[in-house]
């Protein structure tokens, strides 16, 4: 089934920047060419555009996810309850993944709720938001144990955020492209129950307009690792890298700490992990 054009996605952008995907695919141990397709990369470490869909499917109630669910590039958009296409809090998401489950090679178009969420440790590989919703992805696993890896693939057209972390635990991403959104990744600023989280982001392509890359919460602990960071589109340097809050458990707003960028404990990356295209 094919969704009209108007459904299937609100915003339309030719994207020229390059992404190092198969590197951040190695670093995981997973061969590139498993989950990328030759529609999506010119070479080994260019992409010249986003990938097309292979067909689109309505999602009115969300669809559970144990082990591994390959979508083979279909992609997936809102109806019914989930069809709401807005901003509001607590939407359910598309796509719920089981502790330890896998989704990949998955297209979300529009609308797109609240995107995907992660109970517990999960993989979220080759996964393409074309307009996210509330959030492209949550991650809600109680234990410091869990690990959430979000390999390949890409986001734009987010009002907010992009990879919520609400849980515990650590959230790995690699070989990501985000693309006019406020920040890639949110801990949990004012959740009632906080946790001390831990963020590594490698290999990524951010294109401006965007507030910041990542924010975390100093107070509870949280860390964020950077590296080979490219930022498109923002000769001023007005992208913040690393945002430092005080986050509480209370549900007011997060104080923001500054100055933002590398502090040596919260923030951990050098000036030279940032590079301006």
């Amino acid at each position: 089934m094919t969704a009209p054009a108007e459904q299937r996605v609100r915003h339309r952008r030719r994207v020229t920047r390059r992404r190092a995907v198969i590197s951040g695919l190695s670093a995981f141990g997973i061969a590139g060419a498993a989950i990328v397709t030759t529609s999506m990369l010119s070479t080994a470490s260019a992409a010249s555009s986003w990938p097309s869909d292979t067909g689109s499917e309505p999602v009115s109630k969300t669809i559970p996810v144990s082990g591994v669910r390959d979508g083979g590039m279909k992609m997936f958009y809102g109806t019914g309850a989930l069809g709401k296409d807005n901003q509001d809090e607590g939407q359910d998401p598309l796509f719920e993944l089981a502790d330890g489950a896998t989704l990949k090679n998955v297209i979300i178009g529009s609308p797109a709720a609240d995107g995907v969420h992660c109970k517990g440790s999960c993989t979220i590989q080759n996964v393409w938001w074309l307009d996210v919703g509330e959030d492209a992805a949550s991650f809600k696993g109680k234990s410091s144990s869990a690990v959430y890896k979000v390999i390949g693939g890409g986001a734009k057209n987010a009002d907010d955020k992009v990879l919520q972390f609400n849980g515990a635990g650590t959230l790995n991403v690699s070989g990501f492209q985000v693309e006019n959104a406020g920040k890639l990744v949110r801990s949990c600023g004012n959740c009632s129950t906080q946790y001390k989280r831990t963020i590594v982001l490698n290999d990524i392509d951010v294109t401006a307009p965007m507030n910041a890359i990542v924010g975390v919460n100093q107070n509870y602990g949280d860390t964020a690792t950077l590296s080979k960071i490219r930022v498109h589109g923002d000769s001023k340097k007005k992208i913040k890298t690393c945002v430092r809050f005080e986050g509480n458990n209370t549900g007011k707003e997060p104080k923001e700490l500054t100055p933002p960028g590398p502090d040596g404990k919260t923030c951990n990356f050098k000036a030279s992990d940032i590079s301006y295209q």
